[in-house]
């Protein structure tokens, strides 16, 4: 059970699970607010918002699960907040993630 233990539901995964429902519920406002047509970018393949989407979420597990494998989630930094909160290298990551999802949906 120690092997999993960094499963856990911790704060970065419940700030995670909240933006995924926001961007969930905004893309679905997009969808009834301002139709869209498909569109081809980079990959030469038409693409809608949800398949960017798709993309994106799918390129984030890779990108989180490579960084676990290769860095791991030791502490970066400790922000003096009450008794401290740590902050694990796995938000590098998450940074990094966001950039990804960013130019996917700009050019996808």
């Amino acid at each position: 059970m120690e092997n999993i233990a960094w499963m856990a539901w911790t704060l970065p995964t419940a700030i995670f699970f909240a933006l995924l429902s926001l961007t969930l519920g905004a893309m679905t406002w997009l969808a009834v607010a301002y139709p869209e047509a498909e569109r081809v970018g980079i990959l030469r393949i038409p693409t809608t918002r949800g398949d960017r989407l798709f993309i994106s979420l799918i390129m984030t597990a890779v990108i989180h699960l490579v960084w676990i494998g290769l860095v791991g989630t030791d502490t970066i930094v400790t922000i003096p907040v009450g008794e401290g909160i740590e902050l694990s290298s796995l938000w590098l990551a998450t940074v990094i993630s966001l950039v990804s999802a960013v130019a996917i949906f700009r050019t996808v």
